[in-house]
């Protein structure tokens, strides 16, 4: 009976080895299982929401609804990339810190003192941001719904209080940028994980009791709710040093340090929430609220794509310390290991989509009427397709705390406003979507060239300094 249980035992230790060298292979630690099963309850959780929302909202609710959340994305305007310069700079500081037993940060001193001053940095910054989302977003989104043709939906009211809440949630992101940045990852994400179920349920007990209008505003409830319990039960201490302590020895200067990666990283903010947020907009001014609805679905499931990112965000103060401690190689090899991944995983997951946009399509299923057709969808999968291989890219050269790409952002954000907002009013989504694919094809193998040139750069400059 021993032997038998022993060879049992062993058996399933070698199973887990296995499995464990599995995940390795593919980088897959607590941080990327639990972002990346966060990702997959979005994907599966997003087309329960729309079958509810099909169910019980009127066309016109369902446009009001998605335009809501679309200009409720331009509060990206106002963070102006800030929370992740704040990830990169703490993420160097990190290299030398690290959490004690208690949950106290220990390690060099001047490294905590300057990891303090940028935290005393962002708080301020949030909290008087938080206050221009607040009434810039209610204003903005009062005066646009305003122009809109009146077919009777009491809109005022939900609106102005999702923006308070949407105000506050916004005064948390210099913690999650800290937390990030601290490589708090496994926490981070587990967290995130449990909170999106949490907020999930919340939508879908709001659209099944009737909620209408009011359930972007019952799950943003929901969710600042949830991230108060958890950081006041895990990281008080962790916090109350950083957010509340005064630094004892050299500080990072905003304006020295930090504005001249954030200026160019919030233009490149910015400039890509035109690019990703003028769709619905402009199917709601000129084709009306069933179309834009139609739009807003149809965007929901290309973003679905976005599953591979659950690779990228956890290996960002990875970076970030790589490249504080020269470790080149090191970095070279998880680099070109995620940009496979990323790759893979988004052509396969863009092919499943239009598969099944093209099925439902061809059985004429009700919810197909609530999606764009398949032409302008494919377009924009394969476009976001190439969005997404370029992300590893990008990631690399912020890791460094540059944004060598602020100008060609400027560019693309240009030729796309131009060209969808000409097509999309003309051509409807079809032409919206063909400008949006040419446009990437266009800046894509650009931010190629860029990371390629500032690589054999910085990489050649730090070996030129380590030898002088």
């Amino acid at each position: 009976m021993n032997i038998v249980m022993e060879q049992q035992k062993s058996n399933i230790q070698f199973v887990n080895l296995k499995i464990q060298n599995l995940l390795h292979r593919f980088e897959v630690d607590r941080a990327v299982f639990f972002g990346l099963f966060a990702r997959i309850l979005a994907f599966c959780a997003g087309p329960i929401t729309a079958i509810l929302i099909v169910a019980k909202f009127t066309p016109e609710i369902q446009g009001y609804h998605y335009t809501f959340l679309t200009i409720l994305a331009f509060q990206s305007a106002v963070d102006l990339g800030f929370g992740t310069v704040v990830i990169q700079f703490a993420s160097h500081e990190w290299s030398k810190l690290k959490l004690n037993k208690n949950g106290q940060i220990v390690g060099c001193a001047d490294a905590l003192s300057r990891l303090v001053s940028i935290a005393n940095i962002s708080m301020r910054w949030y909290l008087a941001a938080s206050f221009i989302v607040i009434f810039g977003l209610g204003l903005g989104g009062y005066i646009f719904f305003s122009n809109s043709p009146n077919i009777g939906i009491n809109w005022q009211i939900p609106w102005f209080i999702l923006c308070i809440l949407t105000g506050m949630g916004f005064c948390l992101i210099p913690v999650w940028s800290l937390l990030e940045g601290c490589n708090q990852v496994k926490k981070v994400y587990t967290f995130r994980f449990i909170q999106s179920a949490v907020v999930n349920l919340s939508i879908w007990g709001a659209i099944l009791f009737g909620a209408n209008l009011w359930t972007a505003t019952v799950s943003s409830a929901v969710s600042l709710i949830c991230s108060i319990i958890f950081l006041r039960g895990q990281y008080w201490s962790f916090l109350n040093t950083l957010l509340f302590g005064i630094p004892s020895g050299p500080r990072i200067n905003w304006r020295t340090h930090m504005l001249p990666m954030q200026w160019r990283f919030a233009i490149s903010v910015f400039t890509g929430l035109f690019i990703t947020s003028i769709f619905t907009p402009i199917m709601f001014k000129y084709h009306g609220p069933v179309m834009a609805g139609q739009m807003g679905m149809t965007w929901s499931l290309v973003n679905i794509l976005g599953l591979a990112s659950s690779w990228l965000n956890p290996k960002r103060p990875q970076f970030g310390m790589l490249v504080a401690q020269k470790k080149y190689i090191e970095l070279d090899r998880l680099f070109w290991k995620l940009t496979k991944i990323v790759l893979v995983l988004t052509l396969l997951l863009g092919l499943v989509i239009y598969i099944l946009v093209l099925v439902i399509n061809n059985f004429n299923v009700a919810f197909a009427h609530r999606l764009l057709p398949p032409l302008p969808t494919g377009l924009f999968l394969i476009a976001q397709c190439f969005v997404m291989s370029s992300m590893t890219f990008s990631m690399y050269m912020r890791a460094h705390k540059k944004e060598p790409i602020m100008l060609l952002n400027v560019f693309g954000a240009i030729l796309t406003i131009s060209f969808v907002w000409l097509f999309g009013k003309y051509y409807a989504a079809v032409g919206m979507a063909l400008a949006y694919l040419l446009v990437v094809l266009i800046i894509i193998p650009l931010i190629f060239l860029i990371w390629y040139r500032c690589k054999n750069k910085w990489q050649s400059e730090t070996l030129e300094l380590y030898h002088g």
